[in-house]
């Protein structure tokens, strides 16, 4: 029975992806205006091998003054984790809200550092809710699911 006990780890975390760019500098650095800020989320949870799961929570931060970009930031963060003899219920819940609470530390300050070194003060991304953006995710996937039924 020993060997059914459930199993979580950290294998690593690790920055998969980052991108910065500035398509329209130098000139819309001697802007006055100040630009306005976009900030996009998203986790994913892809299986690697039996019991181990990669899960990437995506940022995109775009700013903009009128309709020039004034920097646009992708960064994708990315942990390992070791889940086995969970319910597959429990799985997906894991996979949505534990391991992104995780890794998404790591991506606010990867973010907030690229920025900067780009020359921009930094932008520090929120504290995120998992577990209701979890299941805001699984009401709008059920409500999709019973709108695409036969009538």
């Amino acid at each position: 029975m020993a060997d059914q006990a459930p199993v979580f780890q950290i294998q690593r975390v690790y920055l998969k992806e980052a991108s910065l760019e500035q398509p329209n500098s130098p000139g819309i650095l001697l802007e006055q205006e100040n630009p306005s800020v976009d900030i996009q989320l998203g986790v994913e949870a892809t299986p690697v091998a039996e019991g181990i799961f990669e899960v990437c929570v995506t940022a995109t931060v775009q700013t903009k003054i009128k309709d020039k970009t004034v920097f646009l930031v992708e960064a994708k963060q990315a942990g390992i984790f070791e889940i086995r003899n969970v319910p597959q219920e429990q799985l997906a819940q894991i996979m949505g809200i534990a391991c992104p609470q995780i890794v998404y530390p790591y991506l606010r300050g990867n973010v907030a550092d690229l920025i900067q070194r780009g020359g921009f003060p930094p932008v520090h991304l929120s504290e995120i809710n998992f577990q209701a953006m979890y299941e805001q995710q699984q009401a709008e996937a059920a409500g999709a699911a019973s709108t695409s039924l036969p009538q």
